[in-house]
């Protein structure tokens, strides 16, 4: 007899093993049907990238005692949610959540994000998807104080569902600061990083770089997810993904093309 469950598609950047997408399986398993497809690796950064001069492998494995069935990639995080939508799943998944990632993807760090991507890739597919973040990079974070918010996300998106083309990008403040204020609805803050490269020489003489830098919020508001995550609140941010700057089109109409 098929399942009367929601299914639900767990995924992440940070690898298969890493303690936040544990933390989301566990949450998971509370509310429906949980295959997990994600990398076998870390895959941070990789933003919307897909695997197109290479094979994929996707191996069924068992890291620990829970009812989900679980896929490690050897691709990204958008290449997880296209072989599990596409060939892994029977049907098409209820909700897809992606993370939870280690770090913030507030503001601007959407665009670079694997973990905001797969749940972008989930709304491309009309699939109620949402990409949760903790504010703290630290592989043994606790993640007890974000897990009843984890929880209560997943069932409204269940409950409610999406607009078309509309995901969730969720950051949550460090576990330290718990407990938390509450949720804000927000926009995506005018914040980037100010890049720097720290040039090296290798024992043979030859430059290598490491990308560093600071990140700067420019934006006063007190309607942003960076003012939200500031203030020690759990910032929700409605991603579409529609890149068409819709303002900028009567201006582009004038120019003599």
């Amino acid at each position: 007899m098929a399942s009367t469950k929601p299914l639900i598609l767990v995924v992440n950047d940070d690898g298969i093993t890493a303690p936040g997408i544990r933390n989301l399986i566990d949450v998971a398993n509370q509310l429906g049907e949980v295959v997990v497809v994600a990398p076998d690796g870390p895959q941070s950064g990789m933003g919307h990238a897909i695997t197109i001069n290479s094979t994929l492998r996707a191996d069924e494995i068992k890291i620990d005692d829970g009812p989900q069935t679980e896929y490690a990639v050897s691709g990204t995080p958008v290449d997880c949610v296209k072989l599990a939508v596409n060939v892994i799943l029977e049907r098409k998944p209820d909700l897809i959540v992606s993370g939870v990632n280690h770090g913030s993807n507030s503001s601007i760090n959407v665009i670079y994000s694997g973990t905001m991507s797969a749940a972008v890739e989930g709304a491309l597919e009309n699939i109620p998807s949402v990409g949760f973040s903790s504010l703290d990079y630290s592989w043994d974070q606790d993640f007890e104080p974000a897990k009843p918010h984890i929880k209560k996300v997943m069932q409204l998106l269940l409950k409610n569902g999406l607009p078309e083309g509309i995901c969730l990008n969720v950051n949550i403040p460090s576990p330290k600061s718990a407990p938390y204020k509450g949720v804000k609805v927000c926009r995506q803050a005018n914040a980037n990083w100010e890049e720097e490269f720290d040039s090296r020489k290798d024992p043979r003489g030859r430059n290598y770089y490491w990308l560093t830098g600071k990140f700067v919020n420019y934006d006063k508001g007190n309607d942003t997810d960076e003012w939200a995550l500031e203030n020690n609140y759990i910032s929700v941010v409605p991603v579409e993904v529609d890149f068409t700057a819709h303002h900028a089109i009567a201006t582009l109409n004038n120019w003599d093309f």
